[in-house]
């Protein structure tokens, strides 16, 4: 293993030397195609979560408590508080290079290696590592004939052999008719926008099971509360979300 690592971080290298690739962000040439979009150094600007900030335990989002010793599962911003699912938890804040990433993710069905260690480090982090099933947010059918694919399936696909989990992207499926603009609604806007949107085809899949729902971009929870909703009322006994990305606050 330590030599096929070796051989490709060999070749990786060799791929930049000859074939560099420009950082969408500042220009410069990126270091290694595993940290495609972006250079290093925007990375390094991105804020991306390493296990150790206060988050509300149920949205995500970075809160600063008062006191030094706090029990992470007692801290919630309680914006949240209507959403139907148990927990979220993002790679990081949409900002430079992650915001490139997951554009460049709705693009081309690609996962470039950097982002899945975000995922599946973030997906191995409590409460996240109780998931025993992998179901992707799935895309208005209208989109994804546009687009070609669907990103969260991706996602999906990607991890889920990593953290041994089964990936289904058949049960869960959005309804009929065209997709709603969204862009610049509020909290209440977007919940409007996807109230009944998606359903659960197969209930025996999902009854009993813990379901980690995944999606590119966690923005108010507003489709991840509506997909929750329609999984637990097929069974599922409780939902988790992890997105690339979350606003910073």
């Amino acid at each position: 293993m330590f030599l096929t690592r070796a051989a490709h971080n060999l070749y990786d290298s060799l791929l930049s030397v000859f074939y560099p690739q420009p950082c969408v962000i500042c220009g410069s040439s990126v270091e290694s195609r595993t940290h495609l979009p972006a250079c290093v150094t925007c990375w390094k600007l991105t804020s991306i979560f390493d296990g150790t900030e206060s988050l509300c335990w149920k949205c995500g989002m970075v809160i600063h408590p008062a006191g030094r010793e706090v029990d992470p599962s007692a801290i919630f911003c309680h914006r949240c508080d209507e959403h139907l699912f148990e927990g979220a938890r993002a790679c990081g804040v949409y900002m430079l290079a992650l915001r490139e990433a997951v554009l460049q993710l709705k693009r081309q069905p690609h996962m470039p290696s950097y982002l899945v260690q975000f995922l599946v480090r973030v997906a191995r982090r409590s409460p996240l590592n109780q998931a025993t099933r992998i179901i992707p947010v799935p895309l208005h059918p209208q989109r994804e004939r546009q687009r070609g694919f669907n990103q969260a399936a991706v996602i999906a696909r990607t991890i889920g052999p990593l953290l041994g989990l089964a990936v289904d992207e058949t049960v869960l499926t959005r309804r009929g008719g065209y997709e709603k603009y969204r862009a610049g609604l509020d909290q209440k806007g977007r919940f409007d926008s996807v109230a009944n949107a998606f359903e659960v085809r197969f209930p025996a899949i999902v009854r009993n099971e813990v379901i980690l729902l995944v999606d590119d971009v966690f923005t108010t929870g507003a489709t991840a509360s509506t997909c929750a909703e329609a999984l637990k009322a097929a069974g599922a006994r409780s939902v988790y979300v992890l997105t690339l990305a979350r606003p910073a606050n």
